[in-house]
């Protein structure tokens, strides 16, 4: 631990756990081991960091919420393990909607990425840099969002969808599909993710059928 950094006599940080110059670690938050902290990162209540987690310098976890709503109560921000957070990230605490924000295990959120209050986000989801998340999103696992996508709140983006770049993501997005464009459009399944991830080719084709029957069809 560096001399230069804050660490509140009360949290809780596991064996290994390095934390940097300047990071600022808060009374109420959780980090597990190995875990690395870089400088001016800061950790704020309610914040409760896996194991072998690396967290980039500016980034601030479990911040209020900006929702105007929210009134100080008690809520949470949960990260898994072995998730990236890279430069400058914002993640914020829940509200009484779902009373926590998740990011799960094996994730990688590049810079500048915000995720909003009681987003739900699963494991091995990787969300490209300035990529905006508004508030209660639920992203099931290994779902890829490139650069600059903005998505509305509510939004529920299923397993194995891969958003375009730059997309502005109004609806839902069904599992297995790619969607760019605007407005938001289905453009297909995700084949090479899927494929880069085990599916077999007949399982590949079975998805795409039951996509041209429940998308192409209308």
């Amino acid at each position: 631990m560096s001399e230069l950094a804050y660490i509140h006599p009360d949290a809780k940080i596991g064996n290994g756990v390095v934390v940097e110059p300047f990071a600022s670690i808060y009374g109420d938050v959780e980090i597990g081991e190995g875990t690395w902290i870089g400088p001016n990162v800061v950790i704020m209540n309610g914040a409760r960091i896996g194991k072998n987690c690396k967290i980039f310098p500016g980034a601030v976890i479990s911040a209020d919420s900006q929702d105007l709503k929210y009134k100080g109560e008690y809520t949470t921000t949960h990260i898994g393990d072995n998730t990236t957070i890279r430069e400058c990230v914002t993640i914020h605490k829940g509200t009484t909607d779902r009373n926590k924000t998740v990011i799960g295990n094996n994730c990688l959120l590049m810079a500048y990425v915000h995720v909003a209050h009681d987003c739900l986000i699963g494991n091995n989801v990787i969300i490209a840099n300035s990529t905006q998340l508004a508030g209660h999103i639920t992203i099931d696992d290994w779902v890829i969002i490139e650069g600059m996508v903005g998505t509305q709140q509510f939004v529920h983006i299923g397993e194995h969808a891969f958003i375009a770049g730059g997309s502005l993501v109004r609806k839902n997005v069904p599992p297995y599909v790619k969607a760019a464009r605007e407005p938001l459009s289905y453009v297909g399944v995700n084949s090479v993710g899927l494929r880069r991830r085990g599916f077999s080719d007949q399982q590949i084709m079975n998805v795409e059928d039951i996509y041209r029957v429940v998308v192409c069809s209308k």
